[in-house]
């Protein structure tokens, strides 16, 4: 029987990874928690003392737990340490879903940064958006700023595959000059 995993490109060791191009340093975040939180965000601002608005892409998040706009009705929770809300439906209008373990985040940081958005999206790198929920590389991804750095949450099954787009991207960053 044939092999189909040596199609796939083999995913890195995300502890120690870093793509290092002039201006361009990407590694990946561990060890934040989030989550997706639907309903009413009023509510849940009330609970957990969050804002019940989150940054836009390319907003600029602070803190140790803040939340990242998907739509009107849905926020990325994420936090360095897990909440204390239950998972579930609450009675007072909104869900909460962790999803840890379904999204890789990746932090850019550099002066070269905003170039890597020029090649991965469509949006414009000197402005914010409402929702951080976007297109980036082709994969669907949330995209913010933290600390000044860009972070990236993607679907895990992807992010092998933007490790790699970003490696060549960094790439040709680097030799355009």
């Amino acid at each position: 029987m044939r092999d189909l995993a040596e199609k796939w490109t083999a995913a890195p060791d995300w502890s120690t990874a870093a793509i290092e191009a002039p201006g361009l340093t990407i590694r990946a975040v561990a060890g934040l928690s989030q989550y997706l939180v639907s309903g009413k965000l009023d509510a849940w601002s009330k609970v957990s003392r969050l804002p019940a608005k989150g940054v836009g892409a390319l907003g600029e998040a602070e803190g140790d737990a803040y939340a990242a706009q998907l739509a009107r009705d849905r926020l990325l929770v994420v936090s360095t340490i897990a909440t204390d809300i239950e998972p579930g439906w609450h009675t007072g209008g909104f869900a909460v879903t962790p999803v840890s373990a379904g999204y890789h985040v990746f932090e850019v940081e550099g002066t070269r940064q905003m170039e890597l958005v020029s090649r991965a999206t469509t949006i414009d790198p000197t402005s914010t958006s409402a929702s951080a929920a976007l297109s980036f590389a082709g994969a669907n991804a949330v995209a913010y700023r933290h600390g000044g750095k860009l972070r990236i949450h993607v679907d895990r099954g992807l992010a092998t595959y933007l490790w790699t787009w970003m490696q060549t991207a960094a790439g040709n960053i680097a030799a355009a000059g």
